[in-house]
């Protein structure tokens, strides 16, 4: 019998051992090839197939019609967004509403009512919404004013016997520059005492009022859209009375197409193309005005420094990301001559460098300042930044 040394067995043995194990990692790896070889053969789950709908409610506050446009698997998801963006519009009418007491709320109106009296309790999107109209008040030099409560109660008294009498075949009164210049007294950020560490709100003269009309739907429509986010919507559109935030593109990364309204009220004056997720705001001459016994008629934009309705455009639009910016901005734009404006413009760009913002100016054509290039658009001319061409349908 021939003998081996112990130590060439085990050599052997290790070596046997070796290529078992080669061979076996080879048929591993050529299998694992081979599924995924067969994963990428298989096709890709397909999306979901989307279906647009679309729905309003004449009664979800702000005195204007809400609309949600959303592109959803079915209509039971479709209608549970609505009815959440119904419910939040509701909620932040009762919040920043300065007529109407709601039960078990503390809302602009018991501010108001507390003038002089005492601190109110307030819930924070309150205080959230006040530190954002105090920033742009310092933006805009004070053209942006939600301290103007008792001017603007003034003029809405006025405003709505002026649409009564004209309804009635007759014209409406004008209230005087004295009437105003003493309301004017009331105003100014000095009278507002805001304590974020105890939320509470207080007016610290008797005759101070605060008015929140001009960033309200602005800033409510934004806080919708954000909460549809949320909750799940990827396409769509919340439409605030003309206040429109969009929630990224629509299906197929198509751009939403959105309508400035022509400030005679025949149709759109023109086409705006919005990418992505941002905010459409115009604030207009059009919307709760009367004519007067004076032979001017009379809207409810109120310029700060004049106590009366600013007469430089017909409607200022801007675009820009976020809703409640965009509502101030709209605001103090059309209070603003046009290079108070632009350096309006400037001072917000420093201020936000990560929210770009365009504009577009609609006035008669002798309004245009002699520097500017303005295009014609029917009986209006229209000055717009350089990038809002990019905006714009062809």
């Amino acid at each position: 019998m021939k003998m081996f040394p112990l130590g060439s067995i085990a050599l052997r043995f290790m070596l046997e051992s070796s290529r078992v194990i080669l061979m076996n990692k080879k048929w591993m790896l050529l299998a694992f090839c081979g599924l995924l070889m067969l994963s990428s053969c298989q096709s890709k789950p397909k999306e979901p197939e989307l279906t647009r709908y679309s729905n309003m409610a004449l009664d979800a506050g702000f005195d204007t019609v809400m609309t949600l446009t959303g592109y959803t698997e079915t209509e039971d998801q479709f209608n549970q967004y609505f009815a959440e963006m119904k419910q939040l519009f509701l909620h932040y009418n009762a919040l920043f509403d300065v007529y109407n007491d709601y039960a078990g709320l503390n809302n602009i109106k018991t501010i108001n009512d507390n003038a002089g009296i005492a601190p109110v309790s307030v819930d924070p999107e309150i205080i959230e919404l006040l530190n954002t109209a105090r920033q742009f008040y310092d933006l805009s030099e004070g053209e942006f004013d939600v301290t103007m409560g008792a001017v603007l109660k003034i003029w809405h008294t006025y405003r709505d016997e002026g649409i009564a009498l004209n309804n009635a075949g007759q014209l409406g009164q004008v209230p005087s520059a004295e009437q105003l210049q003493k309301a004017q007294a009331c105003t100014g950020w000095d009278k507002v005492e805001i304590n974020e560490a105890d939320s509470t709100v207080y007016l610290n003269q008797s005759c101070a009022s605060l008015d929140v009309g001009g960033i309200a739907k602005g800033f409510a429509a934004g806080k919708v859209q954000q909460r549809l986010i949320e909750a799940g919507l990827v396409h769509g559109t919340v439409d605030a009375g003309g206040n429109i935030c969009t929630i990224n593109n629509k299906p197929g990364n198509q751009d939403w197409r959105v309508g400035i309204r022509n400030p005679s009220g025949n149709g759109s004056l023109a086409i705006v193309e919005l990418p992505g997720s941002a905010a459409f705001v115009s604030s207009g001459d059009y919307e709760r005005f009367y004519a007067a016994e004076d032979g001017s008629v009379y809207h409810h934009i109120i310029d700060p420094q004049t106590l009366f309705p600013a007469v430089y455009y017909h409607q200022v639009t801007i675009i820009t990301e976020n809703s409640g910016f965009a509502d101030a901005l709209s605001t103090a734009l059309f209070t603003m001559s046009y290079q108070e404006g632009l350096a309006l413009i400037e001072r917000f760009q420093n201020a936000y460098p990560d929210q770009p913002i365009e504009v577009m100016w609609v006035m008669d054509p002798d309004q245009v300042p002699s520097v500017v290039t303005s295009t014609a658009a029917g009986e209006y001319a229209v000055i717009m930044t350089d990038s809002m061409k990019n905006y714009l349908a062809q």
